[in-house]
C-alpha cells in the first residue's frame, strides 16, 4: 500500500511546516512543502490512498531507547506483542529492550532468541541490549555494533546477578566495549544501608512502610555517586556512555551542553515520570509511581525540565516496566515491585508539557525522535526525510481526553497516568510505510524490522 498524507503540519528538524508526504512501499518518496497543488497535478500518485491531515501534526515515529517488555520468561506481566501494540498506539515506532528477562540476556544466544521472538511478534521496530555481568566480557566482544543497540550496565543497583561491581571488570568493559554502554547508576551500598535503616525504623513504629519512603532509600546521593563514577571512567577511557533515567538535579552537573550531540561521548536520558511527578505525589499515587531510581523532590523535577531545554539532557526514554497489579499494590513498601507501564502515554505527557509552555513541539521531536537516532547512530530513521523509512505519527493536539486504565493496550492493564487530563491524541502511526494504528485500532500484521546502526 502507498499513501499520501496531505495538508499536515510537519514537525521536523527544528521547523514546523505545512506539507504533504508521499509514502511508497517502506520509504518516504516525496516531501512537498506548501499546498497540495503539486499532488493534484501528478498522475503518478492517483492510486495512492490519501489521508487528509488538515489540523494534525506529523512527526517522525518516536524511538524509545529504554523499555522492559518482559519476554522471554515474564510474559504473565507483558510480552513483545502486547507492549509493541501499546507502543504504536502512543506513536512509538521503534524500541530498544532491556536484558533483565528470564533467562537474562547476557549471552549472544539469549540475545538472538529475543530477536527471533520479535521478528514474529513485534508491531514496532526493535533492538535489544546485551546485559553486562562480572564474567561475560567474552560475550560482549562478540557483539556486532551494526546490529545491536548497546550494552546495558547495572553499575550499582541491579536485578539478579547483573550487578557489575568488580573494578577490573568495569575497567575492561569501559576500555573494550564495541557498543555504546547504557548505564543504570545507583550505588548499591548506599541503598543497602538506607534499606536497613528504614526497616529498623519501621520495626520500631517510627516510619510507615508506604511509598513515600522510596526517595529516602534510593537517594540523590546514591544516584550521584554511581553516575559520577561512570562518567569518570568513560572520560578516562574515551567510552561512549549513555546514563539512563536521570532523576536528580545534582547529576546534571556531570553532563555537557556546550557541544553538538554528535560530538558528545557522554550523554543523558530522563523519563516523563521524572518530569511529571515529585515526592508530594506519593501520597495520592502511592506504589503506582514507585520506580528505580526513585521519583524525587519538586526542585529536581523543575531543574530536569529546564535541562531538556538547555541541552544537559539528550533523550527521553520511557523505562516502560510492567508489573501485575498484585505485585505493585501491596501493603508493604519492601515487597512492592518497582516499575510501571507508560509507553502508550509518554508522548501525550510530553505534549502536555508543551501546552504548559515548557517545551516547543520541535524540542519534543528533537528529544524523542531525532536525538535517539543521532545518539545510537540508527540507520534511516528518526527524521522525516526522502529515502528514510516511513516511521511516522499523526497527532491531534486538540483532542482533550482523560487517560484511563481501561483504554490501555498493556497486558497488565494499568498506568500511573490514570486520571490525567491530556489535550492530545495519536491518530495514526506508520511503521515502515504500513499504517499499523488508526484511532484506537492496531493492525497486527507484522511489518517491523530490526534496527540497523551506522557504526
Amino acid at each position: 500500500m502507498s499513501y499520501i498524507i496531505k495538508n499536515a503540519t510537519l514537525v521536523n528538524e527544528g521547523k514546523t511546516t505545512l506539507a504533504s508526504v508521499v509514502i511508497s512501499g517502506e520509504k518516504i518518496e516525496r516531501i512537498i512543502v506548501g499546498d497540495e497543488a503539486q499532488l493534484n497535478a501528478s498522475d503518478s500518485w492517483k492510486n495512492y490512498e490519501v489521508i487528509d491531515a488538515k489540523g494534525l501534526y506529523l512527526i517522525p515515529g518516536v524511538i524509545d531507547e529504554h523499555v522492559h517488555f518482559r519476554e522471554p520468561g515474564l510474559t504473565q506481566k507483558a510480552d513483545i506483542h502486547s507492549e509493541s501494540c501499546a507502543a504504536v498506539a502512543g506513536g512509538v515506532t521503534s524500541f530498544m529492550d532491556m536484558p533483565n528477562t528470564q533467562p537474562q540476556t547476557t549471552t549472544i544466544e539469549a540475545l538472538q532468541q529475543k530477536f527471533d521472538i520479535a521478528a514474529g511478534k513485534s508491531v514496532a521496530n526493535y533492538s535489544f541490549y546485551l546485559g553486562a555481568t562480572n564474567d561475560n566480557l567474552a560475550e560482549i566482544h562478540r557483539l556486532d555494533p551494526k546490529k545491536v543497540c548497546g550494552v546495558k550496565l547495572f553499575m550499582g543497583s541491579s536485578t539478579g546477578n547483573m550487578l557489575v561491581n568488580e573494578n577490573e571488570t568495569l575497567v575492561r568493559l569501559f576500555q573494550e566495549s564495541p557498543c555504546l554502554i547504557a548505564a543504570h547508576c545507583e550505588d548499591e551500598q548506599i541503598i543497602h544501608e538506607n534499606t536497613v535503616c528504614c526497616k529498623d525504623l519501621v520495626s520500631k513504629g517510627e516510619v510507615v512502610p508506604d511509598a513515600g519512603i522510596h526517595p529516602f532509600v534510593r537517594t540523590t546521593e546514591a544516584c550521584y555517586k554511581s553516575s559520577a563514577k561512570a562518567v569518570d571512567m568513560a572520560a578516562k577511557f574515551g567510552t561512549r556512555l549513555h546514563i539512563m533515567h536521570i532523576s536528580t538535579k545534582s547529576e546534571l552537573t556531570l553532563f555537557r551542553n556546550d557541544i553538538p550531540l554528535q560530538d558528545k561521548k557522554i550523554t543523558a536520558e530522563t523519563c516523563p515520570h521524572y518530569l511529571t511527578f515529585c515526592d508530594k505525589d506519593y501520597e495520592t499515587k502511592s506504589f503506582a509511581i514507585k520506580c528505580n531510581p526513585a521519583i524525587k523532590m519538586a526542585s529536581d523535577r523543575e531543574l530536569l525540565r529546564h535541562a531538556l531545554v538547555d541541552g544537559h539532557i539528550d533523550t527521553i526514554g520511557s523505562d516502560h516496566a510492567p508489573h501485575l497489579w498484585h505485585e505493585k499494590f501491596t501493603d508493604d513498601y519492601f515487597t512492592s515491585k518497582s516499575g510501571f507501564p507508560s509507553i502508550q502515554n509518554n508522548l501525550q505527557v510530553m505534549l502536555n508539557l508543551h501546552q504548559q509552555g515548557l517545551l516547543s513541539l520541535t524540542q519534543i521531536v528533537q528529544l524523542m525522535c531525532h536525538n535517539p537516532a543521532i545518539l545510537y547512530q540508527i540507520k534511516g530513521r528518526g527524521f522525516i526525510r526522502e529515502g528514510y523509512y516511513a516511521d511516522l505519527a499523526l497527532v491531534d493536539l486538540n483532542r482533550p481526553t482523560v487517560i484511563k486504565n481501561a483504554d490501555m493496550l498493556y497486558k497488565c492493564g494499568w498506568t500511573p497516568y490514570d486520571g490525567m487530563e491530556v489535550n492530545s491524541q495519536v491518530t495514526h502511526t506508520f511503521v515502515n510505510g504500513k499504517l499499523v494504528y488508526h484511532d484506537g485500532t492496531v493492525e497486527e500484521t507484522i511489518n517491523s524490522k530490526p534496527l540497523e546502526f551506522d557504526r
